[in-house]
């Protein structure tokens, strides 16, 4: 393979992104890592403890302009590395700035998201001397407000929470020099985009404003025209899964999901488990019913306090929890290395939704497992799959389960053991 037509795996995901030099504006002379950005040596003391080495497409298109000061459109998904794309040329950016101000702000889609950008902006920034905070609902605001009080740089934030401080006047962005809305299709999608405009209104000044988002639907491209200046668009192909998850699928009824998804879990050699369902009451569900199966399983999903979801986070980083069972949204920003099988529960929506799932599993050259319950009415999702993947993908049957039990006649799905009764009493009965 020549230089011009290069692979990288990304570090975080495992994810593999073909690219060319042209593309990335580099030359074939250029050396592919971070000493090439002139980073100041407190910065890469933060990129060498994380363990970075080789820049990612992404980084490696978007870090020149941002150093630069010209605002970027970046189109690329969570697990290519756009955080330290734009974390990096920040940091470098605000090292000489005055502190005791916020010159920066990320806004973010989700909590966790939040917390995991903050975490970023704290490891790569650790030699830097540079403050941040991140900034959220569900959690005491008299916290919040006395950091921000006290003096901090960097302000990774839902919008929501943000909004509010700007309201209450407890927090100060008449300094502000670099905004950057991240995964603007995901706030498109939870409603968020009235409260980016409100906060948009109160900005005055100008500054360098950077959008990343993984799709660009019309009401994001007009948002991106009303308030970038000349921009410079960085776009990263359709990312493809790693190479190091296998895929299978599941033909199952709808009914049967839950008593197939108990068993499998019970033959299935397994480190940690994450199981995505499609709402969040199915969520809550699975979960309950997997607890009472006697696996050490917890959930997450939106309308959990802020406590309660990072309690969820935190067991199932440390081990506590085995199974977590969650939803596209609020499992945006998990980061567990040790996750051994993805199980969609329920078929996403997309083929960039199935990616970003099972992105979860097979991270830093460790194999995974991406399992998918498919019903009659996920044919055609299973055909895109197949085709962006190019392969046929394995459909599987659990051997000694029965898939022939009737849906129940109430609102409950049985256990293993319950449909294994009920089909007993059918043969005595003569029924089956």
């Amino acid at each position: 393979m020549t230089f011009n037509d290069r692979s990288i795996r990304c570090r975080d995901c495992g994810t593999t992104l073909t690219f060319s030099a042209d593309e990335q504006g580099v030359s074939q002379g250029d050396l592919m890592n971070f000493e090439t950005f002139n980073f100041d040596s407190s910065i890469m003391a933060g990129v060498r403890a994380i363990g970075y080495a080789t820049p990612t497409p992404i980084q490696l298109q978007a870090i020149p302009p941002i150093l630069q000061g010209r605002d970027v459109i970046g189109l690329a998904q969570t697990g290519t590395g756009k955080t330290a794309a734009f974390a990096l040329p920040i940091l470098q950016r605000l090292l000489h700035s005055q502190r005791g101000q916020v010159r920066a702000v990320i806004i973010s889609p989700t909590r966790e998201l939040t917390e995991q950008t903050w975490e970023a902006f704290s490891e790569l920034g650790q030699k830097t001397g540079l403050r941040s905070i991140a900034i959220y609902g569900g959690v005491s605001i008299d916290r919040q407000i006395q950091k921000l009080r006290n003096g901090i740089e960097i302000a990774v934030a839902c919008p929501g929470r943000l909004f509010d401080h700007m309201l209450r006047g407890t927090i100060d962005l008449s300094h502000l020099e670099v905004l950057v809305i991240d995964e603007a299709d995901r706030m498109l999608d939870m409603g968020f985009l009235p409260d980016i405009q409100s906060i948009l209104r109160c900005l005055i000044g100008q500054r360098q404003t950077l959008l990343f988002s993984a799709t660009m639907p019309d009401d994001i491209r007009h948002l991106a025209q009303d308030i970038l200046h000349d921009p410079v668009t960085v776009q990263i192909g359709r990312i493809m899964p790693a190479t190091t998850v296998s895929h299978a699928l599941y033909p199952v009824k709808q009914h049967l999901k839950t008593a197939l998804l108990i068993e499998l879990l019970r033959r299935t050699q397994t480190k940690s488990v994450l199981v995505f369902a499609r709402t969040k009451y199915r969520t809550e569900r699975v979960a309950q019913q997997l607890k009472r199966a006697g696996f050490r399983a917890t959930s997450l999903q939106g309308d959990l306090s802020q406590p309660r979801r990072q309690a969820a986070l935190d067991g199932f980083r440390s081990g506590a929890f085995k199974i977590l069972v969650a939803t596209d949204i609020a499992a945006r920003g998990i980061d567990v290395l040790r996750i051994s099988h993805v199980i969609n529960y329920d078929m996403p929506e997309s083929i960039d939704a199935y990616t970003n799932r099972i992105g979860r599993t097979g991270r830093v050259n460790r194999n995974g497992d991406a399992l998918t319950f498919v019903t009659s009415v996920d044919a055609a999702m299973v055909d895109d799959l197949e085709r962006i993947l190019n392969v046929k993908l394995e459909r599987r049957t659990l051997q000694g389960f029965d898939y022939n039990v009737s849906a129940p006649d109430r609102g409950y799905v049985r256990s293993t053991q319950q449909l294994r009764r009920h089909t007993v009493r059918n043969q005595r009965t003569g029924n089956n």
